[in-house]
């Protein structure tokens, strides 16, 4: 059963987010008062995930995201962001966090957000010997606009950028949040081309538009095109849609602290924050991104 550990000063907040956790039975919630009764939690009781807010007295959300990362750099982090710690929270992505939820948030984003991650923290896998070997491989990957397909595809590449060690098991994670969040962005706005605004209006349209598309003419017979080439120095991996494309000049910077607080764009500033590259052809169906290996 995986515990999560939520650290925020605010007792109301502590409150409100343990209630939204505790929705699922399978896990279990603790509680920190400050990022320094955080880490002393992480150090005693090894959570599997943890949850903080970004302003905390006697140490705040980035200084425990680079708490963690230094004594137990496996256990993933999500931060909670509100109106003025904009800064603080891309900082803490840019530090190693593997995700952020707005606050205002919460109840739509934080179950489906700690599932996700905790998905991705459980499929980490350590360098190979035979892998560290291989000098250059190539994959070429075709599949459906199907999500169990997603995450099985997610968790192989992660095995494989793990085992030839371009990745530790910390980056495993945020290789692996970045992977799927182009991959969903490929199926969902590219292939049934549902706008984000949707979900922003209203969630429940959101899921039902999805899945009728997943089902109708022309998007059902739209595919994902997905392919990875390993090196012992990076992994290159190209994603590509069916569907009409964007404009990528028209989408906001996602990177910018003011944007933080938008569901949309939430999946391109997660790519940004975890990968060294993300370029995206002129069409605006197509996104390269390269994770380099870390000296």
């Amino acid at each position: 059963m995986p515990t999560i550990l939520v650290a925020d000063d605010v007792a109301t907040e502590r409150q409100l987010i343990g209630k939204i956790l505790e929705k699922d039975p399978d896990l279990t919630v603790i509680y920190a008062v400050d990022g320094k009764d955080a880490i002393t939690q992480v150090e005693t009781k090894r959570p599997n995930l943890v949850l903080t807010d970004m302003r905390m007295p006697n140490m705040d959300g980035l200084q425990l995201v680079r708490a963690v990362r230094e004594c137990c750099g496996s256990t993933p982090i999500v931060v909670l962001t509100s109106h003025g710690s904009e800064q603080l929270a891309a900082d803490a992505l840019a530090a190693g966090a593997a995700s952020y939820i707005p606050k205002h948030e919460l109840g739509g984003e934080l179950l489906d957000t700690v599932h996700h991650v905790l998905a991705l923290s459980t499929r980490r896998h350590p360098a190979s010997a035979v892998m560290a070997e291989m000098t250059q491989g190539r994959s070429v990957y075709v599949i459906q606009n199907d999500s169990n397909l997603i995450t099985s595809l997610v968790s192989h590449l992660q095995k494989d950028v793990g085992q030839m060690g371009i990745c530790d098991e910390s980056e495993q994670i945020r290789f692996g949040v970045a992977l799927e969040e182009a991959l969903v962005n490929a199926m969902i706005h590219g292939n049934l081309e549902v706008d984000s605004t949707v979900k922003e209006r209203n969630p429940k349209e959101f899921e039902v538009m999805v899945d009728e598309r997943r089902s109708e003419s022309p998007y059902k017979d739209r595919k994902i095109e997905v392919e990875i080439e390993l090196s012992p120095t990076e992994a290159v991996v190209t994603v590509g849609d069916q569907g009409s494309g964007f404009d990528p000049r028209s989408l906001p910077n996602p990177t910018d602290p003011e944007n933080l607080e938008k569901i949309s764009g939430r999946g391109v500033l997660l790519m940004r924050s975890f990968m060294d590259v993300v370029e995206f052809n002129a069409q605006g169906n197509r996104v390269k991104m390269i994770k380099r290996r870390k000296a």
